[in-house]
């Protein structure tokens, strides 16, 4: 097969980082579990982050809800939630007169992630009042980041905005489900719960944890073994090169051990070749 020009060669392989860094900066938000579910924030030189929905000790899916959806009932009142997804009904679906921005009657309760129920008249007339695109995550108290989150989800209406907030305070022993309803406001509902997800995780730059530059340098190993590995496809499928060959830049990479060699023992005999008193060490000899 014939062989591509050398010039389109030489752009291709130059572009190859660049296609690298783009990919890698394109997949990391469809890659990250619960990216949704997620807060970090700086506080002096500690890194705080809270991911809802990574697995803990007993609860494989973090906070969200196993049934697919967490439920309360208060008087007349019903309230249905999942956290940074819409809701999931294999059983004991709501029902509802109307269940506007929520999936409809049919399909009440699976296109939002919170949902509340309250009797009008003999009829429980449902209203969505919060949609997993409108959430926002917040520290309880900034000032005191292992306290927990507050994850607040917004619903548009025609008639008004409704939400929901629910604070998840931070309890590394045990799960204290939600149980009470505060009412705020025509359509703003607030409740709260204990979880080990509320609690975050702590990096420090102090020594403690891996710090900044440590995960800096991951970071850059990563990338640059995503760089080798797709220039050496690239090479090996599309130019045709086989062998040790195809690593890009192969004799740049060869060639480091020795000049970091060169480079030392130059410095080396450079802070050797003189004595303290600023001669040599190989000084005149008069016999």
């Amino acid at each position: 097969m014939p062989l591509p020009a050398r010039g389109s060669v030489t752009t291709a392989a130059a572009a190859v980082p660049w296609l690298l860094v783009a990919l890698v900066v394109g997949l990391v938000p469809l890659l990250a579990d619960g990216t949704s579910c997620d807060l970090s924030f700086l506080r002096g030189s500690t890194l705080y982050n809270y991911s809802l929905a990574s697995p803990t000790k007993n609860h494989p899916h973090g906070v969200l809800s196993e049934d697919g959806f967490y439920k309360i009932a208060v008087n007349d009142t019903i309230l249905w939630f999942q956290f940074c997804d819409s809701m999931v009904f294999n059983h004991d679906p709501p029902r509802c007169f109307d269940c506007q921005g929520c999936g409809g009657p049919s399909r009440c309760g699976t296109a939002c992630s919170a949902l509340v129920s309250n009797d009008f008249g003999g009829y429980s007339v449902c209203t969505a009042v919060g949609q997993p695109s409108n959430m926002v995550i917040t520290p309880i108290d900034e000032n005191n980041p292992q306290k927990g989150v507050i994850v607040t989800t917004l619903a548009v209406g025609l008639k008004a905005n409704c939400s929901l907030a629910v604070s998840v305070f931070c309890d590394r022993n045990e799960v204290q489900p939600a149980n009470s309803l505060d009412t705020l406001g025509e359509c703003n509902y607030a409740t709260v719960l204990r979880h080990p997800s509320g609690c975050p995780k702590v990096i420090s730059a102090n020594g403690g944890g891996w710090g900044w530059f440590s995960i800096l340098m991951t970071i850059f190993l990563c990338l640059f073994g995503g760089y080798l590995l797709a220039g050496t496809v690239y090479r090996f499928f599309f130019l045709g090169i086989h062998g040790v060959e195809a690593i890009p830049n192969l004799e740049l990479w060869l060639s480091l051990p020795q000049r970091a060699w060169s480079m030392m023992s130059s410095l080396i005999r450079r802070f050797r070749g003189h004595s303290p008193d600023g001669q040599g060490y190989y000084s005149r000899v008069n016999f």
